[in-house]
């Protein structure tokens, strides 16, 4: 199906929603009516019972430039929705998890929606950078304040700054990307991971990312006690019932996602 706009396209199949990024005239570069699009997107990935994983990338050769400059300068409008924020994406990510398929380039605002998603998928050829402090910014839609929590932080504080980019291979020994493949392949690649994801129990999937997500500063003699709510839920769930009697009865499980 067609997306919510002519900027973004939206499909879906066996349960992974891919969400594309489709102004390749302007290297995918995000303006105000594309970055509502995205977050209608990403709302339709969250509300839809047929989606366990959304995939994101860039038509053609690129991610996303980021900002779209041209399209500020003539409207004064950035590029931000009331609800997700900066791109559409950046203020309030997918409850479920989103993998970024990144080509070439993923440079300031670019890189910033990639650290927005929960794994990074990325041709051989891509480059992740925060060049905000080469013009006189900060790299304010996620960058200063996500990629300390994705790389080494000493790692992450010289990128920020000095501006200077890494390569897929060293942001993959970093940690920051989870699979390197080659150029062209970063979307199939991401699908092929997204339907590993999608065969799990659907809300196993969602508690799992958001405990990951959320436990990262709690303190580990309270950590145990603060996951117990939704791990309980999730033990007690539907799902997990028919987890443990399809691993008795040798058969696929069928998830009802409750």
């Amino acid at each position: 199906m067609t997306g919510p706009a002519e900027a973004v396209r939206f499909e879906v199949t066996g349960g992974v929603a891919v969400i594309t990024l489709d102004r390749p005239k302007v290297r995918n570069a995000v303006d105000r009516p594309a970055a509502e699009a995205l977050a209608r997107a990403l709302d339709q990935v969250d509300e839809r019972d047929d989606v366990s994983v959304g995939v994101l990338a860039g038509a053609g050769r690129f991610f996303s430039a980021g900002m779209d400059l041209k399209a500020f300068s003539a409207t004064g409008e950035r590029p931000v929705d009331e609800r997700r924020g900066g791109f559409g994406i950046v203020g309030r990510p997918p409850e479920k998890p989103l993998i970024a398929a990144v080509e070439g380039p993923a440079l300031g605002g670019g890189f910033e929606i990639a650290l927005a998603c929960d794994l990074i998928v990325a041709g051989q050829s891509a480059t992740f950078g925060l060049p905000e402090v080469k013009r006189g910014l900060v790299a304010a839609a996620g960058g200063v304040l996500r990629l300390p929590r994705r790389i080494p932080h000493a790692i992450a504080k010289e990128m920020c700054l000095t501006g200077a980019p890494v390569d897929a291979a060293e942001a993959q020994r970093l940690g920051l990307v989870s699979r390197v493949v080659p150029d062209g392949e970063a979307l199939t690649k991401a699908r092929a991971l997204a339907e590993v994801i999608a065969a799990n129990a659907p809300l196993a999937v969602r508690t799992a990312k958001l405990l990951v997500d959320q436990s990262v500063d709690w303190p580990l003699d309270e950590a145990f006690d603060r996951q117990a709510p939704y791990t309980d839920a999730v033990r007690a769930s539907d799902d997990a019932k028919e987890g443990a009697a399809a691993f008795v009865e040798k058969r696929g499980p069928n998830w009802t996602g409750s």
